[in-house]
């Protein structure tokens, strides 16, 4: 798919999509998927700076710097939850597909857009108003439970602000589930001439793959969040033990939607390393067929393994042994994808721009994560785990050492396209120090504290901990202080950034071949694809 077998045109242009109306009013009833994955970045980067206050206030209060604690029980209890609730719910799973997916994803394929606009911008609003409700719940009856609302605490024991949160929960859903369609119709039904699947870049990959869980999970997590709010509204016992129902029948729910949203995390985050490695080694990617298979395999195996979370629920042994072998099965297609990129770095011309260093802290970080999910995974280690630090850590690892370096990186590669201007080097490497320092400093210190015994989510701890907290607490603002500087790289790029050319990554998929920043119909021909989608021979 090298700029010799794609028939567009090149060059600079006045024309673009930024420019294609003027004003407020064209910006928020636009069609345009580049436009709306804009707004969604201002939306989610609004957001996590929320979530991040409360991370920071968190950590702050466990550092224990002062005599007296910074937060009360209940103030604690509720930083945790808004936490928890923003960042999963409004910043990472929403973060990568609905931002730089709605960006790419239909120029990668050579389209003009979504296969349907309307139903994009709808997706937009629905999000937001999902957000709004469940931000008012910060206002209006502050809610304790933690982010996975367990029962019977959130039905019985709390106030209406948790109908709140999860109405705005439940609203979000929808958003996600009508992006996921619009990615899998517009996969299907608009790529460009000669774009057959085996053509496909792997970021289409693992959206697509990501759009599956979409739709088929996200249904079971809104009828839970219904039922709560019947439970609690109603008085129905679905899971109140004290009304007859069953509390661990929630978990099962919960954790049907909320595992399979582990990959609506990491799975897109895994299709923008898959760009970033091959751009920057310049080198074909290896096993390009594996690791696109490996995506809808990890899909499929994320409906399988839910129960890994509830081996001290009283479930059997046969069971737990079961989702054991299961969830460790989910290392192979993980695994697959790393010694992939491996191999593509392999004699490959690598060179160590922002976007690579932000690709390889993924591979760190994510590796770390997945080796430590292996010892959740088995059922007598996790007795000993469950609820610990070491969790917590496991989760960071993860979902922000994973999703939120691959979503640096991919702002800081797709910059020049969406702006036609280049950020900072400088201002990108040093923002990756800081958070990859910083990221390290905070969550490991919590692995050793997690084995150690100190459970999660608790307001206080013992004297012997203090130590390890306190260096968790540094870390965590060197974290703030990273992204802090990534903000600025962005909007200094936005504003004063170098006149970035068409393709200042050398890059072969089908966005670097039309303008920067690209036209509003995506390219003034369209393009004939004749080859593979890294072809750099």
């Amino acid at each position: 798919m090298s700029s010799a077998h794609t028939k567009t045109e090149h060059g600079h242009t006045d024309h673009n999509y930024l420019n294609h109306g003027s004003g407020i009013w064209s910006w928020m009833t636009t069609l345009d998927h580049k436009r709306i994955g804009l707004m969604y970045f201002a939306t989610v980067a609004t957001l996590f700076l929320i979530g991040g206050f409360f991370a920071l206030g968190i950590r702050l209060h466990l550092a224990k710097f002062g005599a007296e604690p910074l937060l009360d029980p209940d103030t604690y209890n509720k930083f945790m939850t808004f936490h928890g609730a923003i960042m999963v719910f409004m910043v990472i799973i929403p973060g990568i597909p609905a931002f730089l997916g709605n960006f790419v994803l239909p120029i990668q394929l050579g389209a003009k857009d979504v296969a349907f606009p309307r139903l994009n911008l709808a997706s937009y609003y629905i999000f937001i108003a999902g957000a709004a409700i469940a931000a008012s719940s910060m206002i209006f009856n502050q809610v304790d439970t933690g982010w996975t609302f367990y029962t019977p605490y959130s039905t019985a024991k709390t106030s209406n602000g948790v109908i709140l949160l999860v109405l705005g929960a439940f609203t979000m859903g929808f958003s996600s589930i009508l992006t996921g369609l619009n990615f899998i119709v517009t996969t299907h039904k608009l790529r460009a001439p000669g774009m057959t699947m085996d053509r496909i870049p792997l970021m289409i990959w693992a959206l697509y793959s990501t759009s599956i869980i979409q739709i088929l999970a996200t249904p079971i997590l809104a009828i839970t969040l219904l039922l709560i709010g019947a439970e609690k509204t109603l008085g129905v016992g679905i899971f109140d033990p004290d009304l007859g129902g069953d509390p661990v029948l929630f978990q099962h729910f919960f954790w049907f939607y909320s595992h399979p949203a582990v990959y609506i995390m990491i799975l897109p985050a895994m299709g923008v390393i898959s760009e970033l490695i091959t751009a920057f080694s310049k080198k074909t990617i290896f096993g390009y067929r594996a690791i696109a298979y490996s995506s809808v395999a990890i899909a499929a195996v994320s409906f399988l393994v839910w129960g890994h979370h509830m081996f001290v629920s009283g479930q059997s042994t046969i069971a737990g042994i079961v989702f054991s072998i299961i969830t460790m099965f989910v290392g192979v297609p993980t695994a697959i994808k790393l010694f992939n990129w491996i191999s593509t770095m392999y004699r490959g011309t690598v060179t160590f721009e922002a976007p690579m260093l932000f690709a390889l802290g993924f591979m760190f970080l994510f590796t770390i994560g997945g080796l430590t999910g292996v010892f959740l995974a088995s059922t007598g280690m996790d007795v000993h785990f469950h609820d610990t630090y070491f969790v917590v850590a496991h989760f960071h690892y993860v979902m922000v050492g994973g999703t939120l370096m691959a979503l640096m990186g991919g702002i800081l590669y797709w910059f020049p396209k969406m702006f036609g201007r280049m950020t900072s080097d400088l201002g990108g490497r040093i923002s990756w120090v800081l958070i990859f320092t910083g990221f390290n400093v905070t969550f490991f210190p919590q692995f050793v504290l997690g084995a150690m015994g100190m459970p999660r989510r608790y307001f206080d701890y013992l004297p012997e901990y203090t130590n390890l907290n306190q260096i968790s607490t540094i870390g965590s603002w060197l974290i703030g202080l990273g992204f802090l500087v990534g903000l600025i790289t962005i909007i200094h790029g936005i504003f004063k950034g170098e006149k970035a050319s068409d393709n200042p990554w050398g890059a072969k998929t089908l966005e670097w071949q039309t303008s920067s920043p690209p036209p509003h119909e995506n390219f003034t021909t369209t393009p004939t694809v004749t080859a593979g989608p890294y072809d750099f021979r």
